[in-house]
């Protein structure tokens, strides 16, 4: 099994991926109405085959072939001469395969009139598409906030799921161009199977209500400890207050977002920097921007670990400089100076082009020094 795992590897042969919930179970029922047509049609078919068989003495081919343009009514006619008797075993035929038509016709108009087959096939199509996807994002509740950040979501390319328990999410996620969504609680472990948030990035939580924040970063820390997952799942949030954010960040939630304290600090930002504050929204906050701002971690692997800031030589490299350096412990340094030590755990604070930065991060990645530096 190993031998054939690094095989698969080599040849960068990759499985199929498959949702946790394949709604399978919920398709059979739905089909289940139709066993009964399709055994009666089956039973017809063979009882009208050995009858013409033994009535006129027809050949295995031709028996099948008489059986199915009588039994379908299409009218083609007698394909060889048929006695009396097969004449009036042909009528019954063409009668009682009249009625199975019915029907059969019957149940199809019921079970699609009620719309769940559809429903179901169409849900279970988007779950294998949500089950492909990679560092994905999961956004929980639909809301103003929601709207705009999958809005700037879509503009950098960034894959997303939406989780809300409105009964009418599909009239939603089509006006706001949702591409996944599923339509439940986003606390439930239902939810967190068909989002696929096992191969998550991260989930962000825009609950207008606190508590339904609470539940929901509660369910995806047991659910990451169940899994076994390696790497933690980002988690970010939006409190109304300040007393709140600090309730969110010690339940377990990586980034708290507070609306009044965002505004206040942009409004500060204005009126005591008004142009660094332009700057600012020309550079960073806009998508397809010749500049880019990143912090990079620094893995106990890296090349850098106990190194110098000056042996960093990403400027020269990747036209990228490093502002800040802060350290495992939280600890922020400003404008490191060239031979600040650079340890493991601590994340450089990088500034530069888009491509620039994500070169520098591969430099980062590797665990001896490349020969370009």
């Amino acid at each position: 099994m190993a031998t054939q795992n690094r095989i698969k590897k080599f040849l960068n042969w990759r499985e199929t991926s498959k949702p946790h919930i394949t709604l399978n179970d919920e398709l059979y029922v739905l089909l289940t109405p139709f066993r009964l047509p399709l055994i009666v049609t089956v039973l017809t078919m063979m009882f009208g085959t050995f009858g013409y068989i033994l009535i006129d003495d027809m050949s295995l081919l031709d028996a099948l072939y008489q059986t199915g343009i009588t039994f379908t009514t299409v009218g083609f006619g007698e394909i060889a001469p048929i006695s009396d008797l097969g004449r009036i075993f042909t009528i019954s035929l063409i009668i009682f395969g009249f009625l199975v038509f019915t029907v059969a016709i019957g149940i199809i108009v019921d079970v699609l009139n009620k719309g769940d087959l559809i429903k179901i096939i169409q849900e279970r199509r988007m779950l294998y598409d949500i089950a492909r996807l990679k560092q994905h994002f999961v956004i929980c509740y639909h809301n103003e906030f929601t709207i705009q950040v999958t809005k700037h979501l879509r503009e950098s390319h960034i894959p997303f799921v939406v989780i809300d328990p409105s009964e009418n999410l599909k009239e939603l996620a089509q006006k706001h161009a949702y591409p996944y969504f599923v339509q439940a609680q986003p606390h439930t472990e239902t939810a967190i199977l068909k989002s696929h948030l096992s191969s998550a990035k991260g989930i962000i939580s825009l609950a207008d209500n606190i508590a339904d924040n609470i539940a929901t970063i509660a369910s995806v820390r047991l659910y990451e400890k169940e899994i076994q997952r390696r790497r933690p799942f980002l988690i970010i949030s939006n409190a109304p207050t300040l007393v709140e954010e600090e309730k969110l960040l010690k339940l377990g939630a990586d980034k708290v977002v507070t609306p009044t304290d965002i505004m206040a600090q942009r409004i500060n930002a204005m009126a005591i920097r008004p142009d660094m504050e332009n700057l600012l929204q020309e550079f960073l906050y806009k998508q397809d921007t010749p500049l880019d701002m990143e912090e990079a971690r620094i893995s106990k692997t890296s090349w850098l670990v106990l190194k110098k800031i000056k042996d960093a030589s990403f400027r020269d490299i990747a036209n990228v400089t490093i502002i800040g350096l802060r350290h495992k412990d939280g600890k922020f340094i400003p404008m490191p100076k060239g031979d600040t030590t650079i340890t493991a755990g601590s994340k450089l604070l990088l500034i530069g082009p888009s491509d620039g930065i994500k070169k520098a991060r591969r430099i980062l990645r590797k665990t001896i020094k490349p020969e370009e530096m």
